[in-house]
């Protein structure tokens, strides 16, 4: 038979290194915590001295740093700095050995953990956590960080969950929480809620009025930036799309909408706009407005009208919008003729004229002449006015309740929530219990339409309730205007931003302007 002789390894299969060599083990140290509280900085701070001290103290470790991450998440390593550039220091070879304090201060998210093991595995680094006194490059290392990562992205989970049950909890309760440094308008009072800053007001009021006067989001956030106003975020330069944020929001007039967005993935802490998959409350008067309601909701009724209305809208100015072809029914927009010579000249026309084969006849006017029109028209508004504005105050309370219609919102809600529930309950039984499908389906059917027909009825009814209020909103602000106005010789820009609807042009002696009470007051040249 032949003799076996064992020859013993004598160098390390996973550092590469003689197993008898006296060479101290470079080691680092990382150290997190999830919160920037001030109770997690102390047991950070705590942490680190703990590591140094405890790497330095051992004579077969040579110290090379503590890598830190402060009130950073573990739910994944994207915007770990400290975590990052830890691992690719034992990568370039400076570090032979890692200490944390356990799995789940290394990472909550089993790839991640798994993942960065591995790859430092194969570099001959090793990991020590010392809670759970596991040491990866032992056989048994990973199989222990596998049960333990996954342990630990549960307790993460339940984290999570338990922290998303008190911020819903919380708007159930009708508290309202804001992102203060990126919100423009409010300061965070000594309840935590909304606190006016009558500086940044200003700039509210301001971005309202421009937007009635007809200015659009682009040429307001234009004008923001010129006068060197802050964004809401700081920054030097507005855009549109903060403007409209601001324009949309409902907590300017005193009001405010909760779980507009929640959080989709706990580990990717991916957002979503909530589209009815979870339930939001809107608070009334939930604090000091700095946008009178009825004028909100002339701003959004003026949103919807810009959105809505045919032809391109020419920019800034108070005529954008406002006068419309008779013909084809776009808007008029500005045009610059002869802008390079002495006879320059801005007229308005319809902007689609010679868009179709059949071109528009209705005419261009300047300026001058649009203004020269509404001084005659809007001086025989003003010659009615008491017989307007009683006529309106009379028919503004019964003709704008809405009383009937928010009962009949609420049964429709009830109904709603009933019918979810049951269908929820429907799904449930199915999935626990042999029940016939043919049956199940017809049950389920029944349930789906009831659901349908109640959720098309709350939709209607809410669009009921708000054409109304916006309707009563222009009304008012029509009828404050109104009581104001005098007699004017003079072209005035709140008259025709506060009193007009609209311009109707057929030809030059045939324009209707129809007036925000729904007057109609012709100009016949």
């Amino acid at each position: 038979m032949a003799k076996v002789t064992t020859i013993p390894a004598t160098i390390s299969r996973f550092t590469a290194t003689p197993i008898n060599e006296k060479k101290k083990r470079r080691t680092a140290a990382y150290a997190r915590v999830s919160t920037d509280s001030e109770e997690q900085l102390t047991s950070y701070s705590a942490q680190v001295d703990y590591y140094t001290n405890y790497i330095k103290s051992r004579d077969d470790w040579e110290f090379v740093s503590v890598y830190t991450d402060e009130g950073i998440t573990g739910t994944n390593t994207k915007h770990r700095e400290g975590f990052k550039r830890m691992v690719a220091d034992a990568l370039a070879g400076k570090i032979d050995l890692i200490v944390t304090k356990s799995v789940s201060r290394f990472a909550r998210n089993t790839v991640d953990s798994l993942t960065t093991v591995r790859q430092l595995k194969e570099k001959g680094v090793e990991i020590y956590f010392e809670k759970e006194n596991i040491w990866t490059l032992d056989s048994k290392g990973e199989l222990l960080i596998t049960i333990m990562s996954s342990l630990a992205q549960e307790e993460s989970r339940s984290i999570s969950e338990n922290c998303t049950w008190g911020q819903r909890k919380r708007f159930a309760d009708g508290k309202v929480t804001v992102p203060f440094k990126r919100f423009l308008g409010y300061d965070r009072g000594p309840d935590g809620n909304l606190v006016l800053n009558k500086d940044e007001a200003v700039i509210i009021r301001r971005i309202y009025s421009m937007f009635l006067q007809g200015m659009t989001p682009h040429g307001i956030a234009a004008r923001l930036t010129a006068d060197g106003i802050k964004s809401p975020g700081g920054k030097d330069k507005w855009n549109a799309g903060a403007v409209r944020s601001i324009l949309t929001n409902e907590k300017y007039k005193g009001d405010a909408l909760l779980q507009k967005s929640y959080t989709v993935d706990f580990l990717t802490k991916k957002k979503k706009v909530n589209e009815g998959e979870i339930p939001q409350y809107y608070v009334e008067g939930n604090h000091e407005a700095i946008i009178q309601p009825e004028v909100f909701e002339l701003v959004q009724r003026e949103l919807a009208r810009r959105k809505g209305s045919t032809g391109k809208p020419s920019g800034v100015h108070i005529y954008s919008n406002k006068i419309k072809c008779g013909q084809c029914d776009s808007w008029y927009g500005s045009k610059v003729w002869h802008s390079k010579t002495k006879y320059r000249k801005c007229v308005w026309r319809c902007n689609r004229k010679f868009d179709n084969e059949r071109h528009c006849t209705t005419p261009h006017f300047t300026e001058a002449e649009i203004q020269a029109m509404f001084i005659v028209v809007v001086n025989q508004l003003i010659s009615q006015k008491e017989s307007i504005i009683a006529a309106l105050e009379v028919s503004l309370e019964t003709a704008f309740d809405t009383t009937a219609l928010e009962v009949e919102l609420t049964e429709v809600q009830g109904e709603i929530m009933v019918v979810s529930d049951r269908i929820q309950s429907c799904i449930y039984e199915n999935a626990h219990v042999a029940l016939d499908q043919e049956e199940y389906q017809k049950r389920y059917g029944a349930l789906s339409d009831r659901f349908d027909k109640a959720k098309a009825r709350f939709e209607e009814i809410e669009d009921a309730i708000g054409s109304k209020q916006s309707r009563r909103a222009a009304i008012e602000t029509f009828l404050n205007n109104l009581r104001d106005a005098n007699i004017v010789d003079n072209f005035e820009v709140s008259l025709w931003c506060g009193l007009l609807d609209f311009v109707t042009v057929y030809s030059r002696d045939n324009v209707v302007f129809t007036f925000r009470n729904g007057t109609e007051i012709r100009y016949s040249g």
